[in-house]
């Protein structure tokens, strides 16, 4: 999962191409690199860098069906906003939900995550990783509760360690690498290379984050494929160079604890558990705080729809109490182990992939050209990684229903150019739509 999510990244008024490029990089490295290339290992074995391959090039279909959805869709609402253009008002306040739902129950994963490497350090299994888990995410709550945000610059910053203790643990640790740790190549059959990449999309969400970016460039035309292909580059060598270190040095106990900790003490002795237990606690604070920065925007624009018939806080106190309630049950789950961690990611992988679903449609039905097969190809792809989700397809349709008895129970209204979910109606008339789409439009205003 990447450092933010539903918000629009800090920029200049005009971009350049390398910090444009270095925005795009931001939004889809994160936190999950720590955990995920070890768990997508345990289920799929050297296989899973098939998944690794299939995931990046879907990265860069949804690269460019995202750019081409904040070009010619204006919408403050990000994601939620383009499905409400092009699916309608319960589409889009249900993919704000899921959404915000993916947020509150990722945050707490993250921390999982980062604790995993403080007792890396310490020792203790699972039991001892919760109350780790939940000091960081306490630590999170408080300073977003104080207001502090985290920046563009930060997010950066933060990116780029997690790029150097990478690029150290990955130089450091080939020397390690013992062919026969790529046999058998798919241990547990070809189907476990559909439940990895299911997996790893924890770490490819962030392309819907910096759609917005595309009109902030001076000269998009130009700048925007080179600063999409530099990003793409980069996500590539990262993710692929750290998947194949981790199958090739240490083969089956990929899974085992903090696999990053493991090559960075192959890389640098004793000392790479420090380092890797210290980067993880910086990442994990930054990158959720991150996370809470960018959900409180669409909880606000969620929050505006229901605001006059049902009284409610500030979105950003029910944000935090949210995730709180979430972190006390998902980190007293897997401290228990009634829940492991590759259960616990599958809850926000899925809601995170009905969103991209819901978004590919959509630009599937509103652009043309390649970009529309693209979306169409997207689509399908998601859905087949939706196959492979398992119990916890479920999540999505309480969503849908529960968004559906309240649109019901609220009853339905409409203003002049403003949605029933408090988003204004963005302007189909932009020269990407069919005639029937502007007639429909106009018919409605």
């Amino acid at each position: 999962m990447a450092p933010t999510r539903a918000n629009r990244p800090t920029a200049p008024k005009h971009l350049t191409t390398s910090r444009g490029a270095a925005l795009y990089v931001g939004a889809i490295l994160g936190p999950g690199l720590l955990v995920l290339p070890g768990l997508a290992a345990a289920e799929a074995g050297p296989a899973s860098i098939l998944a690794w391959l299939g995931l990046l090039a879907l990265s860069c279909v949804f690269a460019a069906v995202f750019s081409a959805l904040g070009r010619h869709v204006p919408s403050d609402g990000g994601v939620m906003g383009y499905v409400t253009t092009g699916l309608g008002p319960r589409p889009g306040r249900a993919t704000g939900w899921m959404f915000l739902a993916g947020v509150v129950s990722g945050a707490p994963i993250v921390c999982i995550a980062g604790a995993r490497y403080v007792t890396d350090l310490t020792g203790g299994g699972q039991l001892a990783q919760a109350p780790v888990a939940a000091a960081l995410l306490a630590v999170v709550i408080c300073l977003a509760a104080g207001g502090l945000r985290a920046t563009a610059t930060a997010q950066l910053l933060l990116v780029s360690l997690l790029t150097i203790v990478v690029v150290v643990a990955v130089i450091g640790s080939v020397a390690a690498s013992r062919a026969g740790n790529w046999a058998p190549f798919a241990p547990h059959g070809w189907l476990s290379v559909g439940s990895a990449a299911a997996t790893l999309m924890f770490s490819f969400v962030g392309w819907e984050a910096v759609a917005p970016l595309t009109t902030r460039f001076a000269d998009p035309s130009r700048q925007l494929p080179r600063a999409v292909v530099i990003a793409v580059a980069v996500t590539s060598a990262v993710y692929l160079s750290l998947a194949a270190t981790t199958i090739s040095v240490l083969g089956p106990r990929a899974a085992d604890g903090a696999p990053l900790a493991m090559l960075l003490r192959h890389a640098v002795g004793p000392a790479g558990t420090y380092a890797a237990a210290a980067a993880a606690v910086v990442l994990t604070l930054g990158a959720t705080n991150a996370y809470l920065s960018g959900a409180a925007g669409i909880a606000g624009q969620l929050a505006a729809r229901t605001a006059a018939a049902v009284p409610r806080p500030a979105p950003r106190l029910w944000l935090l109490a949210s995730i709180t309630g979430s972190g006390v049950v998902l980190i007293t789950l897997y401290g228990l182990r009634i829940v492991s961690l590759d259960e616990l990611v599958a809850i926000p992988t899925t809601l995170f992939l009905t969103v991209y679903l819901g978004a590919m449609v959509t630009a599937a039905r509103l652009l043309t050209g390649r970009v529309r097969l693209g979306a169409r190809f997207a689509a399908m792809a998601v859905t087949v990684m939706l196959g492979f989700c398992g119990w916890a397809l479920a999540l999505p349709v309480v969503v849908a229903l529960a968004v559906g008895w309240q649109a019901r129970a609220n009853g339905r209204g409409r203003t002049r150019g403003t949605s029933p979910d408090g988003i204004a109606a963005p302007r189909l008339d932009d020269g990407f739509c069919s005639d029937d789409q502007r007639t429909a439009s106009r018919t409605s205003s």
